[in-house]
């Protein structure tokens, strides 16, 4: 039996489940994982603690984004960070949070564990949850105007965890990027979700506020693992390589988009390498995972009837391809 979250939270990945031979379900980076990260992880000595404050990564990171190293908070992950913005929110008095429709489910269940109330508009709430490219979709976020917005009393928070892999559209101006709150994960861009580690840039002036984040977190929410992953992203050659990686990935978009549309498959408009579609007939997820591939049920993402796929190598969609043939012929034959 497959063991599942208590409050059955549902993700990419095998989530417990057994493993397959090709997994389109997760929104990694599939040319990866990058190879320098890969080198820098091999030797690691992991017997002493870490540095408690990350000093080194932030800088590194502030370096990056050409920021002040105050505005820089560290994360063990993308979700720890929702959760500690939700709780540092409704710990000062927040009681409203707004999220897209079709979102990652951390918003809106740390929101719910903290009896946020959800509003219909993203100027009534105290937390706002963006994401650009917006998942499951892969689009740019249609409302990603309102990101200029910046009303006392209100924390804006876009989630960038596709920004690195966007490959078509134009980038949130850094105008608009200062005002909010921007949560990176580049694991996803590596290809190695397996490295947990992320961190947040606060909106400019918003230093003092960045420390009140920060104190919220355990001692070493990082590991030497994450320590290592965020100093790689920060090297010029790791953000060549996945920048590089782009030129593959659209073909592989490409190839897929072709693919499903073959099959039948009705693909809804990305600008990223992930994409969702929806089968002329039912799908089968446990058929699917037992015929070597994991797709994501996009249901939890109010998306019923469609599913999530990310772009993966030739042999991978040729099989796929294939299979959903086969078992729309054999439909047919049982019809």
């Amino acid at each position: 039996m497959m063991n599942q979250l208590p409050d059955r939270r549902i993700h990419g990945g095998p989530n417990g489940g057994a493993a397959v031979r090709w997994d389109f379900s997760t929104n990694a980076n599939a040319v990866g994982p990058c190879p320098l990260v890969v080198d820098a992880l091999k030797n690691l000595d992991a017997r002493a603690y870490p540095d408690p404050a990350s000093a080194r990564v932030r800088h590194a990171l502030a370096d990056l984004h050409g920021v002040a190293y105050e505005r820089i908070v560290v994360a063990a992950s993308g979700s720890e960070a929702i959760a500690r913005i939700t709780a540092w929110v409704a710990r000062d008095g927040g009681q409203s949070f707004w999220a897209p429709a079709h979102a990652y489910g951390d918003y809106r269940h740390f929101s719910n564990q903290w009896h946020l109330t959800e509003v219909e508009h993203p100027e009534d709430a105290e937390l706002v949850w963006w994401c650009d490219p917006a998942s499951p979709t892969g689009e740019m976020e249609r409302g990603r105007q309102a990101l200029s917005a910046s009303l006392p009393g209100r924390v804006s928070v876009l989630d960038c965890a596709y920004a690195p892999l966007r490959l078509d559209g134009e980038p949130v101006p850094s105008a608009q990027m200062d005002k909010v709150w921007q949560l990176w994960s580049p694991n996803k861009a590596l290809g190695q979700t397996g490295v947990r580690g992320a961190y947040v840039i606060a909106p400019e002036g918003a230093e003092a506020m960045a420390e009140r984040l920060s104190a919220l977190a355990p001692s070493w929410p990082l590991g030497v693992h994450g320590e290592a992953m965020l100093l790689q992203w920060t090297r010029p050659e790791v953000q060549a390589w996945v920048e590089a990686s782009k030129a593959t990935l659209r073909d592989w978009r490409e190839l897929l988009l072709q693919h499903l549309n073959m099959a039948g498959w009705t693909c809804l408009p990305t600008n990223t390498h992930f994409l969702c579609a929806m089968p002329l007939r039912p799908v089968n997820g446990e058929s699917a995972a037992m015929a070597g591939f994991r797709l994501r049920d996009a249901t939890s993402f109010g998306l019923p009837g469609y599913w999530r796929l990310s772009a993966q190598p030739e042999e991978a969609v040729t099989a796929l391809y294939r299979w959903l043939i086969g078992a729309k012929a054999a439909r047919g034959c049982e019809a």
